[in-house]
C-alpha cells in the first residue's frame, strides 16, 4: 500500500541528509525528502514503507524521527 509517512527529524543540514542517504535509499520507497527550511527539519517518505522502518533506518544513520 503506497502512503506518506512524515517525520520531525534532527537532519539539520545538507551534509547531514547526504549521511542519511544510504539508508533512505535502501527503503522501498518511492521518493523522500528532507524539508531544510522547515524548524521541525520534516522527513517526507512516500511508498510503500512502514513508519518504524524509516525511524529504525535514520537511527542506523545516527539520527532520530518522531511521529507528527
Amino acid at each position: 500500500m503506497k502512503n506518506t509517512v512524515k517525520l520531525k527529524t534532527n537532519v539539520k543540514c545538507a551534509a547531514c541528509v547526504a549521511s542519511i542517504k544510504p539508508a533512505m535509499d535502501q527503503l522501498p520507497a518511492d521518493c523522500w525528502e528532507v524539508d531544510l527550511q522547515s524548524p521541525d527539519r520534516i522527513l517526507t517518505v512516500q511508498g510503500d514503507v512502514e513508519e518504524e522502518t524509516i525511524k529504525m533506518a535514520l537511527e542506523k544513520s545516527g539520527y532520530k524521527g518522531e511521529t507528527i
